[in-house]
């Protein structure tokens, strides 16, 4: 398998044969997916006594070594009672995204749902006293989008015995094999048997985990659930599918079931002081570009302590759900096109047409293709809803398409070609 191993992270993976299991279809025909960062972090969003802590917000307890009696009285404070499930719900299937992933234990160890194996959570230790993860499963099912989990495995700087808290734990003398088999088990068997069928489980951070450890958790989570998902994060090289590195997208295709998990601005979890939101246009070719080679497009939203998706958030989401609406056809269950890396334009496929996204349109709208390994026998813009066939000839070495003078989509342009 040939993999770009400056895109994808250490503990990604790629099974045999897993191109041929059935159990990925739906996540190969989505393509698109929310993620949700959202927990205690969301109240100090970035600021901790008065000052700006550097870096990501969900991570603000280790950048700034907050110690766990100090960070836990966060929990007494947290109340989102903005929290609207049916509305999350909702933004994410007219974004045009197809599964949802939330964060059920981030790595500051605090759990966003009911467990009965710690107080430490949502119902047990704030005033909200709701599993906003219950209601996100029935609003799930009533909407149609697959709900699916992200836990950190590895990672908890609350547990004593979590890997990452060495300002009030002695990391050598933690007992982490322990941890996995008396906590993490038990609370990934409480995810997968509590709330109805899970798409995915999104382990993050392997660090120290031993491979039979990680082959351990994928072998718990298909033995709850078969169909259920385990992503490369789990570690040491298994599960199924692959991750790249945060906000990376591969220089080219890849021959493997992979994803790219990202941003809209610079921070998961919430963070006041964060603005530097990317554009429609970006998200959108961002999308484009994973898609055409075999990825997913994972794209994250970081809620407010009252349960509020950011403005800027649902104003992109919704942008790319309009150009979703018209142009899904050449985004949902394709594969990678036959031309690749080509600056001005990329490809995606489905037996008998190839959807050509042009990204930057020539002059006087003439398209010129090098060699395809099929036929050619007719185009259309897809935005055209009477499908007026643009003329198309052979020319040497390629094909001629000739579209409108100016482009229709100055985001992009998508052409269907009819392929032998």
């Amino acid at each position: 398998m040939a993999v770009d191993q400056g895109a994808i992270r250490q503990g990604s993976a790629q099974r045999p044969g897993a191109r041929q299991d059935p159990r990925l279809d739906w996540w190969r025909e989505a393509r698109f997916g929310l993620f949700i960062h959202w927990g205690l972090y969301a109240i100090p969003a970035g600021e901790w006594k008065g000052e700006f802590v550097p870096g990501i917000g969900e991570w603000i307890m280790h950048r700034a070594r907050i110690p766990v009696a100090e960070y836990e009285r966060l929990a007494g404070q947290f109340n989102p009672v903005r929290f609207d499930a049916a509305e999350w719900v909702s933004l994410a299937r007219r974004a045009g995204q197809k599964y949802i992933v939330i964060t059920a234990k981030h790595h500051d160890g605090f759990c966003m749902f009911d467990s009965r194996w710690t107080d430490y959570d949502i119902v047990d230790a704030t005033p909200f006293n709701r599993d906003p993860l219950r209601e996100l499963a029935a609003e799930c099912q009533r909407q149609g989008l697959r709900l699916c989990f992200y836990y950190s495995q590895t990672q908890d700087w609350h547990h004593p015995d979590g890997d990452g808290n060495d300002w009030d734990y002695d990391e050598p003398k933690k007992d982490f094999a322990g941890y996995v088999e008396s906590y993490v088990k038990p609370q990934v068997r409480e995810l997968l048997t509590s709330y109805g069928p899970i798409g995915l489980i999104w382990f993050d951070t392997p660090k120290r985990i031993t491979l039979e450890q990680s082959q351990s958790l994928v072998d718990l989570v298909h033995e709850i659930q078969p169909a259920c998902l385990v992503n490369g994060r789990v570690g040491n090289h298994i599960g199924d599918y692959a991750s790249t590195r945060d906000n990376v997208i591969p220089s080219e295709l890849l021959h493997a079931d992979w994803e790219t998990p990202a941003t809209i601005n610079d921070t998961w979890g919430f963070k006041k002081d964060d603005h530097n939101w990317k554009s429609p246009q970006d998200l959108i070719r961002k999308l484009v570009d994973i898609v055409s080679k075999g990825g997913n497009y994972l794209l994250n939203v970081g809620p407010t302590a009252e349960g509020v998706i950011p403005q800027p958030s649902v104003d992109r989401l919704r942008a790319m759900g309009q150009w979703l609406e018209v142009n899904g056809e050449s985004v949902y269950g394709t594969r990678p096109g036959p031309l690749q890396g080509l600056d001005w334009c990329r490809t995606t496929i489905k037996p008998g047409q190839l959807y050509l996204h042009v990204l930057d349109w020539p002059a006087r709208g003439e398209l010129r293709l090098p060699g395809t390994p099929s036929e050619v026998t007719s185009a259309h813009l897809l935005a055209d809803p009477a499908r007026a066939a643009l003329p198309v000839s052979r020319e040497s070495g390629g094909v001629l398409i000739k579209g409108p003078a100016t482009p229709p989509d100055a985001i992009d342009t998508v052409v269907v070609l009819t392929v032998d």
